[in-house]
């Protein structure tokens, strides 16, 4: 994992965001229609970016949509992609609503992604660039990761 300037100002996502509330609601896909279309079609692709990121680079992206493509596959994605909105909503202490992880993904799956997607979005890191280069754009602009280290949180 690649290390960053700790002596650095904290990531400042572009609007202020409500503490413990999602920034955006469920069915709001169009805010980010290029996202949307793309998780509509290759919710697999959609879900790697994620979970690179809220993995912290530990797994690929490529390896987390193959992991989602192939449990897809045999009908068990949503256990898959339930347990990254569970890791995402913890990184940001994110209420689990409006039912449960593993159930909104099994119901409503390409809208839990985009709205997991658009939360990393507007908390100030591009999933569509990885963690390392996330890390390292952080880096040359002398900011914090608005995300938690590991063995740092709650």
């Amino acid at each position: 994992m690649t290390s960053y300037n700790s002596n650095s100002k904290l990531a400042q996502p572009e609007k202020q965001l409500p503490q413990g509330q999602w920034s955006t609601g469920l069915f709001d896909c169009l805010d980010d229609r290029s996202n949307c279309l793309l998780t509509c079609f290759c919710p697999c692709i959609t879900l790697g970016r994620i979970a690179e990121i809220v993995d912290r680079g530990t797994t690929s992206r490529g390896m987390a949509s193959l992991n989602s493509y192939a449990m897809g596959s045999i009908g068990c994605g949503w256990l898959y992609s339930g347990k990254y909105r569970a890791k995402l909503r913890a990184m940001f202490s994110l209420p689990e609503e409006p039912c449960g992880d593993f159930v909104l993904h099994g119901c409503c799956c390409v809208f839990s992604i985009c709205q997991e997607y658009r939360e990393l979005k507007n908390h100030g890191i591009d999933p569509s660039i990885g963690w390392q280069a996330n890390v390292e754009k952080w880096n040359r602009e002398g900011i914090k990761p608005p995300i938690v280290e590991s063995g740092m949180d709650r």
